[in-house]
Protein backbone atom coordinates (compact mmCIF):
# COMPACT_ATOMS: atom_id res chain seq x y z
CA UNK A 1 0.00 0.00 0.00
CA UNK A 2 1.43 3.38 -1.01
CA UNK A 3 1.89 5.96 1.70
CA UNK A 4 -0.30 8.99 1.07
CA UNK A 5 1.46 12.36 1.30
CA UNK A 6 -0.66 15.40 2.13
CA UNK A 7 0.12 19.01 1.32
CA UNK A 8 -0.39 20.61 4.72
CA UNK A 9 1.19 23.99 4.05
CA UNK A 10 3.63 25.63 6.49
CA UNK A 11 1.22 26.16 9.38
CA UNK A 12 -0.35 22.73 8.88
CA UNK A 13 3.09 21.14 8.86
CA UNK A 14 3.87 22.87 12.14
CA UNK A 15 0.73 21.29 13.63
CA UNK A 16 1.65 17.79 12.47
CA UNK A 17 5.22 18.16 13.77
CA UNK A 18 3.93 19.52 17.07
CA UNK A 19 1.66 16.57 17.75
CA UNK A 20 4.38 14.05 16.88
CA UNK A 21 6.96 15.80 19.09
CA UNK A 22 4.78 16.26 22.20
CA UNK A 23 6.14 13.13 23.84
CA UNK A 24 9.71 14.36 23.41
CA UNK A 25 9.14 17.36 25.67
CA UNK A 26 8.98 16.76 29.39
CA UNK A 27 5.82 17.69 31.27
CA UNK A 28 6.83 19.24 34.58
CA UNK A 29 4.60 19.70 37.61
CA UNK A 30 4.12 23.37 38.44
CA UNK A 31 4.84 22.71 42.09
CA UNK A 32 7.84 20.43 42.60
CA UNK A 33 6.66 19.54 46.07
CA UNK A 34 3.16 19.86 47.40
CA UNK A 35 0.60 21.07 44.88
CA UNK A 36 -1.86 23.23 46.87
CA UNK A 37 -5.55 22.28 47.06
CA UNK A 38 -4.92 18.99 45.26
CA UNK A 39 -7.57 16.24 45.18
CA UNK A 40 -5.72 13.41 43.46
CA UNK A 41 -2.56 12.39 41.65
CA UNK A 42 -3.46 12.51 37.95
CA UNK A 43 -0.86 14.42 35.95
CA UNK A 44 -2.43 17.27 34.02
CA UNK A 45 -5.74 16.89 35.87
CA UNK A 46 -4.91 17.03 39.58
CA UNK A 47 -1.27 18.00 39.12
CA UNK A 48 -0.99 21.09 36.89
CA UNK A 49 1.92 20.93 34.48
CA UNK A 50 3.98 22.96 32.04
CA UNK A 51 5.68 21.61 28.93
CA UNK A 52 8.44 23.86 27.59
CA UNK A 53 9.10 24.05 23.85
CA UNK A 54 12.28 26.00 23.19
CA UNK A 55 13.39 27.32 19.78
CA UNK A 56 16.85 26.63 18.40
CA UNK A 57 19.44 28.35 20.58
CA UNK A 58 20.69 30.56 17.75
CA UNK A 59 17.11 31.69 17.01
CA UNK A 60 15.97 32.29 20.58
CA UNK A 61 14.87 35.93 20.94
CA UNK A 62 14.40 35.74 24.72
CA UNK A 63 10.61 36.00 24.73
CA UNK A 64 8.28 33.34 26.17
CA UNK A 65 4.53 32.74 26.00
CA UNK A 66 2.49 30.72 28.50
CA UNK A 67 -0.25 28.99 26.45
CA UNK A 68 -3.66 28.25 28.01
CA UNK A 69 -5.66 25.79 25.84
CA UNK A 70 -9.43 26.12 25.67
CA UNK A 71 -12.10 23.63 26.63
CA UNK A 72 -14.80 25.52 28.49
CA UNK A 73 -13.04 24.99 31.83
CA UNK A 74 -14.19 21.36 31.49
CA UNK A 75 -11.28 19.87 29.53
CA UNK A 76 -8.20 21.06 27.63
CA UNK A 77 -7.57 21.08 23.87
CA UNK A 78 -3.87 20.51 24.54
CA UNK A 79 -2.72 19.50 21.05
CA UNK A 80 -4.63 21.95 18.83
CA UNK A 81 -4.53 24.95 21.17
CA UNK A 82 -1.36 24.14 23.06
CA UNK A 83 1.36 22.03 21.49
CA UNK A 84 0.76 23.20 17.91
CA UNK A 85 0.84 26.82 19.10
CA UNK A 86 4.10 26.31 21.00
CA UNK A 87 5.82 24.83 17.96
CA UNK A 88 4.55 27.66 15.78
CA UNK A 89 6.01 30.20 18.24
CA UNK A 90 9.32 28.36 17.98
CA UNK A 91 9.47 29.09 14.24
CA UNK A 92 10.22 32.75 14.97
CA UNK A 93 12.38 32.33 18.06
CA UNK A 94 9.79 32.44 20.84
CA UNK A 95 9.66 29.88 23.65
CA UNK A 96 6.21 28.29 24.01
CA UNK A 97 5.08 26.85 27.34
CA UNK A 98 1.92 24.72 27.33
CA UNK A 99 0.03 25.01 30.61
CA UNK A 100 -2.25 22.17 31.65
CA UNK A 101 -4.26 23.94 34.32
CA UNK A 102 -6.77 22.31 36.62
CA UNK A 103 -10.46 22.57 35.71
CA UNK A 104 -13.92 21.09 36.26
CA UNK A 105 -12.81 17.73 34.81
CA UNK A 106 -10.92 17.12 38.04
CA UNK A 107 -13.49 18.92 40.18
CA UNK A 108 -11.57 22.21 40.35
CA UNK A 109 -13.32 25.57 40.28
CA UNK A 110 -12.15 29.16 40.82
CA UNK A 111 -9.62 30.19 42.07
CA UNK A 112 -7.64 27.06 41.12
CA UNK A 113 -7.18 27.71 37.35
CA UNK A 114 -6.08 31.29 38.06
CA UNK A 115 -3.72 30.06 40.75
CA UNK A 116 -2.15 27.66 38.23
CA UNK A 117 -1.75 30.34 35.55
CA UNK A 118 -0.18 32.76 38.02
CA UNK A 119 2.21 30.04 39.16
CA UNK A 120 3.22 29.39 35.55
CA UNK A 121 4.08 33.07 35.01
CA UNK A 122 6.07 33.19 38.25
CA UNK A 123 7.89 29.94 37.42
CA UNK A 124 9.07 31.00 33.96
CA UNK A 125 10.07 34.43 35.25
CA UNK A 126 12.08 32.79 38.06
CA UNK A 127 13.75 30.43 35.57
CA UNK A 128 14.33 33.10 32.92
CA UNK A 129 18.12 33.03 33.09
CA UNK A 130 18.22 29.23 32.91
CA UNK A 131 15.92 29.25 29.86
CA UNK A 132 17.79 32.16 28.20
CA UNK A 133 14.76 34.44 28.50
CA UNK A 134 14.19 38.03 29.50
CA UNK A 135 12.15 38.16 32.74
CA UNK A 136 10.39 41.25 31.37
CA UNK A 137 9.19 39.44 28.22
CA UNK A 138 6.95 36.71 29.62
CA UNK A 139 3.53 36.78 27.98
CA UNK A 140 0.35 34.73 28.15
CA UNK A 141 -1.88 33.43 25.37
CA UNK A 142 -5.26 31.75 25.64
CA UNK A 143 -7.95 30.20 23.48
CA UNK A 144 -11.68 30.35 24.26
CA UNK A 145 -12.01 29.64 28.02
CA UNK A 146 -8.21 29.62 28.09
CA UNK A 147 -8.51 33.17 26.76
CA UNK A 148 -10.67 34.03 29.76
CA UNK A 149 -8.02 32.56 32.03
CA UNK A 150 -5.29 34.54 30.25
CA UNK A 151 -7.31 37.77 30.45
CA UNK A 152 -8.03 37.16 34.13
CA UNK A 153 -4.34 36.56 34.76
CA UNK A 154 -3.58 39.86 33.05
CA UNK A 155 -6.10 41.83 35.13
CA UNK A 156 -5.94 40.12 38.54
CA UNK A 157 -2.16 39.90 38.97
CA UNK A 158 0.06 40.67 41.94
CA UNK A 159 3.69 41.74 42.13
CA UNK A 160 4.81 38.76 44.22
CA UNK A 161 4.91 37.90 47.87
CA UNK A 162 8.18 39.28 49.25
CA UNK A 163 7.85 37.30 52.48
CA UNK A 164 7.24 33.94 50.77
CA UNK A 165 9.71 31.15 51.59
CA UNK A 166 9.31 29.79 48.07
CA UNK A 167 11.39 32.09 45.82
CA UNK A 168 9.04 31.44 42.90
CA UNK A 169 6.17 32.97 44.87
CA UNK A 170 8.24 36.14 45.26
CA UNK A 171 7.99 36.73 41.50
CA UNK A 172 5.34 38.95 39.88
CA UNK A 173 2.43 37.13 38.24
CA UNK A 174 1.80 39.97 35.78
CA UNK A 175 2.23 38.88 32.14
CA UNK A 176 4.11 41.42 30.02
CA UNK A 177 1.68 41.00 27.11
CA UNK A 178 -1.41 38.99 26.20
CA UNK A 179 -2.71 37.26 23.08
CA UNK A 180 -6.39 36.33 23.35
CA UNK A 181 -7.85 34.03 20.70
CA UNK A 182 -11.69 33.95 20.38
CA UNK A 183 -11.78 34.40 24.17
CA UNK A 184 -14.58 34.01 26.66
CA UNK A 185 -14.58 37.32 28.56
CA UNK A 186 -17.75 38.58 30.24
CA UNK A 187 -19.60 36.75 33.00
CA UNK A 188 -23.17 37.46 34.06
CA UNK A 189 -24.21 38.94 30.71
CA UNK A 190 -26.70 37.82 28.02
CA UNK A 191 -23.75 37.06 25.73
CA UNK A 192 -21.79 35.11 28.36
CA UNK A 193 -20.61 31.62 27.46
CA UNK A 194 -22.70 29.95 30.14
CA UNK A 195 -20.84 26.63 30.10
CA UNK A 196 -17.50 28.24 30.91
CA UNK A 197 -19.05 30.36 33.65
CA UNK A 198 -20.79 27.36 35.23
CA UNK A 199 -17.70 25.16 35.08
CA UNK A 200 -15.56 27.84 36.72
CA UNK A 201 -17.82 29.31 39.41
CA UNK A 202 -20.89 27.07 39.65
CA UNK A 203 -24.54 27.76 38.91
CA UNK A 204 -25.24 30.36 41.62
CA UNK A 205 -22.28 32.76 41.79
CA UNK A 206 -22.47 36.03 43.68
CA UNK A 207 -22.68 39.32 41.79
CA UNK A 208 -19.31 40.27 43.30
CA UNK A 209 -17.65 37.15 41.88
CA UNK A 210 -19.24 37.67 38.47
CA UNK A 211 -17.81 41.17 38.34
CA UNK A 212 -14.37 40.11 39.58
CA UNK A 213 -14.10 37.42 36.92
CA UNK A 214 -15.28 39.66 34.08
CA UNK A 215 -11.89 40.91 32.81
CA UNK A 216 -13.42 43.80 30.85
CA UNK A 217 -14.52 45.25 34.20
CA UNK A 218 -11.05 44.86 35.75
CA UNK A 219 -8.93 46.62 33.12
CA UNK A 220 -6.62 49.39 34.36
CA UNK A 221 -3.73 51.33 32.85
CA UNK A 222 -1.48 48.56 34.21
CA UNK A 223 -3.15 45.85 32.14
CA UNK A 224 -0.60 44.42 29.65
CA UNK A 225 -0.66 45.25 25.92
CA UNK A 226 -3.12 42.91 24.23
CA UNK A 227 -3.76 41.31 20.82
CA UNK A 228 -7.22 39.84 20.20
CA UNK A 229 -8.47 37.75 17.30
CA UNK A 230 -11.83 36.13 16.64
CA UNK A 231 -14.18 35.31 13.77
CA UNK A 232 -17.47 36.93 12.82
CA UNK A 233 -18.99 33.48 12.27
CA UNK A 234 -18.34 32.33 15.85
CA UNK A 235 -21.65 30.97 17.15
CA UNK A 236 -20.23 29.56 20.38
CA UNK A 237 -18.58 32.56 22.05
CA UNK A 238 -20.27 35.80 21.00
CA UNK A 239 -17.77 38.19 19.35
CA UNK A 240 -19.05 40.97 21.60
CA UNK A 241 -16.88 39.43 24.36
CA UNK A 242 -13.69 40.49 22.60
CA UNK A 243 -15.14 43.82 21.52
CA UNK A 244 -16.03 44.75 25.11
CA UNK A 245 -12.55 43.86 26.30
CA UNK A 246 -10.97 45.88 23.50
CA UNK A 247 -13.11 48.91 24.37
CA UNK A 248 -12.08 48.63 28.02
CA UNK A 249 -8.42 48.50 26.99
CA UNK A 250 -8.90 51.53 24.75
CA UNK A 251 -10.59 53.49 27.53
CA UNK A 252 -7.65 52.71 29.86
CA UNK A 253 -5.19 53.68 27.09
CA UNK A 254 -3.65 50.22 27.05
CA UNK A 255 -2.01 49.38 23.67
CA UNK A 256 -4.34 46.92 21.96
CA UNK A 257 -5.07 45.39 18.57
CA UNK A 258 -8.32 43.68 17.56
CA UNK A 259 -8.72 41.43 14.50
CA UNK A 260 -12.16 40.16 13.49
CA UNK A 261 -12.01 37.75 10.56
CA UNK A 262 -15.10 36.88 8.55
CA UNK A 263 -14.66 33.14 8.09
CA UNK A 264 -14.44 30.32 10.61
CA UNK A 265 -16.51 29.24 13.57
CA UNK A 266 -15.26 28.75 17.09
CA UNK A 267 -12.03 26.87 17.79
CA UNK A 268 -10.11 27.83 14.66
CA UNK A 269 -6.72 27.07 16.21
CA UNK A 270 -4.00 28.09 13.77
CA UNK A 271 -6.70 28.44 11.12
CA UNK A 272 -4.55 26.93 8.41
CA UNK A 273 -7.49 25.99 6.16
CA UNK A 274 -9.72 29.04 6.76
CA UNK A 275 -9.65 31.79 4.14
CA UNK A 276 -8.54 35.08 5.67
CA UNK A 277 -8.42 33.76 9.22
CA UNK A 278 -5.28 31.82 8.33
CA UNK A 279 -3.47 35.17 8.41
CA UNK A 280 -3.83 35.66 12.16
CA UNK A 281 -0.51 33.97 13.09
CA UNK A 282 1.33 36.43 10.82
CA UNK A 283 -0.58 39.32 12.40
CA UNK A 284 0.47 38.22 15.91
CA UNK A 285 4.08 37.90 14.82
CA UNK A 286 4.01 41.40 13.31
CA UNK A 287 2.39 42.79 16.47
CA UNK A 288 5.04 41.19 18.67
CA UNK A 289 7.77 42.53 16.43
CA UNK A 290 6.30 46.01 16.71
CA UNK A 291 6.51 45.79 20.51
CA UNK A 292 10.18 44.79 20.32
CA UNK A 293 9.44 41.31 21.64
CA UNK A 294 11.38 39.62 18.84
CA UNK A 295 14.46 41.81 19.22
CA UNK A 296 17.37 39.63 20.32
CA UNK A 297 19.32 42.63 21.56
CA UNK A 298 16.97 42.93 24.54
CA UNK A 299 17.69 39.46 25.94
CA UNK A 300 19.10 39.63 29.47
Amino acid sequence: MKRRIKNYGLVGLVFVMAVSSFAKNKREPLWKSGTPDVKGERLGIDIPTITIFSPKSDENCGTAVIICPGGGYGHLAVKKEGVAIAKWLNTFGVTGIVLEYRNKKGGYLHPIPLQDAQRAIRTIRFRAKQLHLSPSRIGIMGFSAGGHLAATTGTLFDLGKASAKDPIEQMSSRPDFMVLCYPVIAFGEPYTHKGSQRNLIGSKPSSELLKKLSPEKQVTKKTPPTFLFLTNEDRCVDPINSVMFYLALRKAKVPAELHIYQKGGHGAGLGQHIQGTSDWPKAVQAWMKGLGLLDKRKVN
